[in-house]
């Protein structure tokens, strides 16, 4: 099993991308990696390391997608990018799938645009894991598609729902549809609209969600536009630190601070539980192929656990029994 990285992309980039890579073969003698970017800097660090030499290989690529580069122009003038190679080598058949913690417009236009969809796939998704009180759930979608309609959403409840389960092994997960209550009658025309195709779908709907659901693990999976739900994950991501910064300026008396230190393990705890890494990045749902897209800040544990979702994916077939859903 081939899994390409893009060596190039994201803000730890080549390190952290190599080191996660590295990790996982030691980890797993199945899985070998193919190191895309440019051959000197990947041949320099390698230099340094120790692991199986035969599980790694290297496919230069002179060019890069720099994190704030406009996907568009990236796509149309730079051929010879990371992201563009490895996408081409999937396409030939000669990797099962691709990794990268760049830039995540180019990473997606190039990935659909290279790979294509799977059949009957109206728009490809992208999800997110969060935690709640009863474990993870998944938003999706959370920036793919940012204009919907009802069939784009109800086609990312289905490839949610294979995804989930696949991920978390939890059977027949709930769905749920994001809104602004649980009433039928509230919400806009595309929710009530993507209400009445889920109602009629064999999925595990239950209904209407509301935001102060979605920490309290109401459903397994929400299901909402790709504007509402990049919105949500961004808040998401600041509610933590904002947390530690409060806590940080209260514990500020001996009394507190011996308090503090009495309960760090809980937060250290706490923190793990909250570590979006345990998860590694999340697959462009949809795609004639295996494309996985991790946050610019990954580290090597990230991108380890990202090559572990690849394999899942890859053993599973996930892409067949989305076709076969929707073909239902």
């Amino acid at each position: 099993m081939k899994i390409a990285l893009d060596v190039m992309g994201g803000d730890f980039a080549p390190e952290s991308i190599i080191d996660g890579g590295i990790l996982a073969i030691n980890e797993d003698s199945e899985i070998k990696v193919v190191l895309v970017g440019r051959e000197n800097l990947i041949k320099q660090y390698l230099n340094k390391k120790k692991f199986p030499k035969e599980s790694i290989e290297i496919v230069n690529a002179d060019e890069v997608i720099e994190m704030a580069e406009a996907p568009s122009k990236a796509v149309k003038t730079k051929k010879n990018s990371s992201i563009s190679v490895m996408n081409e080598l999937h396409k030939k058949g000669e990797v099962d799938a691709v990794i990268s913690m760049g830039n995540t417009g180019a990473c997606m236009a190039i990935s659909l645009f290279t790979l294509g969809r799977i059949k009957g796939v109206l728009r490809p998704t992208i999800g997110a894991f969060m935690p709640c009180q009863k474990g993870m759930t998944l938003i999706i979608d959370v920036g793919a598609v940012t204009e919907c309609k009802p069939e784009n959403l109800y086609q990312f409840a289905v490839m949610g729902s294979i995804y989930y389960e696949l991920i978390m092994g939890i059977k027949n997960p709930t769905v749920g549809l994001l809104s602004i209550g649980e009433e039928e009658e509230k919400g806009t025309e595309l929710t009530k609209e993507t209400l009445q195709l889920l109602k009629k779908s064999k999925l595990n709907f239950i209904g209407y969600v509301e935001g102060r659901d979605i920490l309290k693990g109401v459903s397994n999976i929400v299901v909402c536009d790709g504007f509402v739900g990049n919105i949500v994950l961004k808040f998401a991501e600041s509610v933590m630190p904002f947390i530690s910064q409060k806590l940080r300026e209260k514990i500020d008396t001996p009394l507190t601070k011996l308090g503090g230190m009495l309960i760090r393990p809980v937060f250290r705890e706490l923190k793990s539980d909250l570590d979006p890494e345990e998860y590694g990045g999340v697959p462009l749902l949809g795609l004639n192929g295996i494309s996985i897209i991790g946050h610019g800040s990954s580290t090597s544990k990230s991108v380890k656990n990202s090559i572990f979702v690849a394999k899942r994916m890859i053993n599973a077939k996930l892409n067949l029994k989305i076709a076969e859903a929707l073909a239902e």
